[in-house]
């Protein structure tokens, strides 16, 4: 009854009064709190309720770099009402990246949120799962998938059958440009080789995951050419729309990590790409899901006793059965279980998210390098040459690209001047010491890739392009943290030996047989960026070496 009284007395001007000593007492305490925080480090000024994201773009690797040349190799902004520290410099990752089985303290990528949850990827595949036992157990499919010795050569036999029908359609595009039909080895195509080169990978991960076909590269070449050619029981009908849906994906993640859901729902150009995202998701879970139930009946219609196909799909559907192809009985407890279809397709989802444009973004950029560094084109393709003979029957085995050792620093070289990463985080739910300040549990801490990539005390003249830095050089001689392309420590990259391959090959394929000269030497390399990099166009003229 009093509090009645109380309500009823008070006039408009005091509940405005009272709203307003509220306001100044939650800002005073925000910012009493923010300005006497531990480990004060330069950054921008949080705003309330905001935080930073006043200043938030999805294109990572500029915001990244533009607040190492602000602030420093470190520096903190406030996103998704999370403190991110965010390190530029190879010496602070020491005990981050430095791989322990005991120590989990860095294994986490991202912590449980409801937008992570949204965006389907929370405790499913690898990539965003937050459960570390968990992600235990798909990282251990992945490596016995990928890791193995016996895919490497499937890379190279994939890249060996599928390199012929890309050439097929370069010749037939070239003749129908031109009144001589007969342009054998007398002939130029204009075309974009980053599309191009990222159907060649799409068709070579939707193959080496399932064993089928997607025939992306004949659907784009559908689309190019008016002699239409027809395709067997392709295992994606759409093969422009799903490479686009994966990175789409990727792309947009970053929006699920770094903004709260206010931002998401409410602020319209968010609102609409989120809307756009979430309908992307829900296209490619359908598509998942419709391969593994395709999968799945093959498998229970085929006869016990018989051999079944030796992909990944197929190991993640007999997994801890009676058919497992692979026996895994290294996982214990309740882990010790078939997997359900939801996650064999986070399983999916994931390899197929660094499957396709990780190589086809890496390859385009070194195409893009080698345009503008002759000199170092031409002792490349010396060496390819000393390894397979232009006028030697071409056989291209795995053990002869672990020659190319040139090849291989040029693809270093690439990957340290354009990394397809521009980030990777780590969250800790324990305190800890990094960069020599002691860490409460909480924080969210961000490599920028970039900025380690191209710190001129370990990289000088960083923006040149020169594979000479990895060519015959002790890997001691650097810093072991100054090259991170496959990130590092528990949580690297488990497709990182398989990439590498699937690149050498195209290198060589490509490269041997034919030469790449830029349509527009001043243009800039066309990419999408947020956590990582997409080239989304390279215009070349692709003409048979003489």
């Amino acid at each position: 009854m009093a509090v009645l009284n109380v309500i009823f007395v008070l006039r408009f001007i005091d509940y405005l009064l009272l709203i307003t000593l509220a306001f100044l007492t939650y800002v005073f305490l925000f910012y009493y709190k923010y300005f006497t925080r531990s480990n004060k480090l330069p950054g921008p000024l949080p705003l309330l309720f905001i935080g930073c994201a006043y200043m938030f773009t999805s294109d990572t690797r500029k915001q990244f770099t533009s607040l190492q040349q602000k602030y420093g190799d470190i520096c903190e902004i406030y996103l998704n009402g999370m403190r991110n520290i965010v390190i530029s410099r190879p010496e602070y990752l020491e005990k981050m990246l430095t791989p322990s089985s005991k120590d989990t303290t860095f294994l986490i990528r991202v912590p449980y949120t409801e937008a992570i949850e949204e965006f389907g990827m929370a405790r499913r595949g690898i990539t965003a799962n937050y459960d570390v036992k968990i992600w235990r157990f798909n990282r251990h499919f992945f490596n016995q998938a990928v890791l193995a010795p016996s895919f490497n050569y499937e890379v190279v036999e994939w890249a060996n059958k599928l390199f012929p029908e890309l050439e097929g359609y370069w010749l037939s595009l070239a003749n129908s440009d031109s009144s001589d039909v007969n342009l054998q080895n007398n002939w130029t195509l204009e075309a974009d080789l980053a599309t191009w080169i990222r159907m060649f990978t799409n068709d070579m991960i939707v193959a080496l995951l399932t064993g089928e076909r997607s025939y992306s590269m004949a659907s784009y070449y559908n689309i190019q050419s008016p002699v239409k050619v027809s395709r067997s029981n392709p295992l994606i009908q759409d093969s422009e729309r799903f490479i686009k849906g994966f990175g789409d994906h990727l792309i947009g993640l970053t929006l699920f990590i770094y903004l709260g859901s206010f931002f998401r729902h409410h602020v319209p150009f968010y609102k609409y790409r989120v809307k756009k995202l979430l309908e992307n998701r829900d296209y490619l879970f359908e598509i998942l899901n419709g391969i593994i139930k395709k999968r799945r009946k093959e498998i229970e219609e085929t006869p016990m006793g018989t051999k079944l196909k030796h992909d990944m799909l197929t190991s993640l559907i007999t997994a801890n059965t009676e058919r497992d192809v692979n026996n895994i009985q290294s996982v214990k407890g309740d882990m010790l279980r078939p997997l359900t279809d939801i996650e064999i397709r986070g399983n999916l989802l994931d390899a197929f998210l660094g499957g396709t444009d990780n190589v086809s973004t890496s390859f385009a950029i070194i195409a893009y390098y080698l345009g503008h560094y002759p000199q170092v084109k031409q002792k490349m393709i010396a060496e390819i040459d000393s390894i397979f003979p232009p006028n030697a029957p071409f056989d291209m085995k795995y053990s002869d690209l672990l020659k190319l050792e040139y090849c291989e620093a040029v693809m270093n070289e690439g990957s340290r001047i354009r990394p397809t990463s521009n980030e990777f985080p780590r969250y800790i739910e324990t305190s800890c010491e990094v960069a020599g300040y002691q860490w409460d549990a909480g924080v969210m801490f961000h490599v920028n890739i970039n900025g380690v990539h191209s710190h001129k005390d370990h990289w000088p003249n960083p923006e040149i392009f020169d594979p000479e830095r990895f060519y015959k050089k002790d890997p001691n001689e650097r810093h072991k943290f100054s090259l991170i392309t496959f990130g590092g420590g528990l949580r690297n990259c488990p497709g990182r030996k398989s990439a590498t391959i699937e690149l050498l090959s195209l290198i060589v394929l490509i490269f041997r047989k034919y030469d790449i000269e830029l349509v527009d030497m001043n243009a800039p390399l066309k990419t999408k960026s947020s956590l990582v990099n997409i080239c989304e166009e390279l215009k070349v003229r692709i003409r048979p070496r003489n």
